[in-house]
């Protein structure tokens, strides 16, 4: 038998039937209507090829067939309740993997501080970072099981998915500190050098460019890597300069740092996951590890 195509419900009320011999009692054990419970007593002889109970004179009796059912299905019922209250292991016993997708940047920050976390918390645990494509593939990553957790700037989710907002980010112009745009840094300087964009899909366009077209103007763009940690290097030793999300900016003295000279919407940042993962210890234990490293 395929259990997949079995409405367990019907087990519950099955076993009411056996244990009273009788639809309306039944039925009001559940707190069902006798036409609901009859119609499930139905389904049942359908399920069992048997009439399970059948008329004797103004009672109802249990076949032998129902007979046989009556003990093995309450056993069944009781492991089931067993099994969903099963209370949750403390997370030092916790054995698992969880795997979170989110870009290299925020990654290479948290991955040191989340592992001595968990190291501390539940050492058991296993977290595997996977790479970064796009927040459409981590979504459907999510939805396949691929992943259990996912950082980047996700839309509004589907009912199947959840979404909090980790934090707000916003923009930072920053080139070597010995840049010539550096000294009396404005627009107009700023335009005037090529500049180095991140983009995971090879775009040559970003918020930037909508804001600038918006005013008729245009940078040049003089490069486009894949990874925020491209950037440094490639500020240090050319004449490129960068619009990064603040939490990006290279770390260390060399840098020179402006606000944008014109205004640049910044960006949430959000962690998702599917809801089937709602219940999972370990995978809750990463956000919640996450939520405080991030924020």
């Amino acid at each position: 038998m395929n259990l997949r195509g079995v409405d367990l419900n019907l087990l519950v009320i099955l076993d009411a039937l056996l244990q009273e011999a009788h639809v309306s009692r039944a039925a009001a054990r559940l707190n069902l209507s006798q036409p609901a419970t009859s119609s499930a007593l139905d389904r049942c002889r359908h399920l069992f090829q048997d009439p399970l109970l059948e008329r004797a004179g103004s009672r109802m009796r249990l076949t032998p067939k129902a007979e046989a059912l009556r003990q093995p299905l309450r056993q069944v019922l009781e492991d089931m309740a067993a099994v969903l209250e099963a209370p949750t292991p403390p997370l030092s016993a916790l054995q698992q993997t969880v795997r979170l997708v989110m870009a290299d940047h925020p990654a290479t920050l948290a991955a040191p501080a989340l592992h001595a976390a968990l190291a501390r918390s539940a050492p058991g645990l296993t977290l595997v970072l996977l790479p970064w494509l796009s927040a459409a593939a981590a979504l459907e990553a999510l939805e396949r099981g691929s992943a259990d957790l996912a950082v980047s700037v996700f839309p509004a989710p589907a009912p199947d998915f959840r979404r909090e907002e980790l934090l707000r980010e916003d923009y930072r112009v920053v080139m070597r500190q010995d840049h010539p745009a550096a000294a009396g840094f404005g627009l107009e300087s700023w335009l005037a050098w090529p500049h180095v964009l991140v983009s995971a899909s090879g775009a040559t366009q970003g918020p930037l460019d909508e804001a600038l077209a918006h005013r008729g103007l245009r940078r040049r763009i003089g490069m486009v890597v894949p990874s925020f940690l491209m950037v440094p290097p490639l500020l240090a030793g050319s004449m490129l300069i960068a619009l990064l999300p603040s939490r990006c900016l290279p770390p260390g003295p060399g840098w020179a740092v402006f606000p944008p000279p014109l205004a640049v919407e910044g960006f949430p940042l959000h962690l998702a996951w599917h809801r089937r993962r709602d219940g999972d210890a370990g995978v809750r234990h990463v956000a919640t590890l996450l939520r405080g490293l991030l924020r």
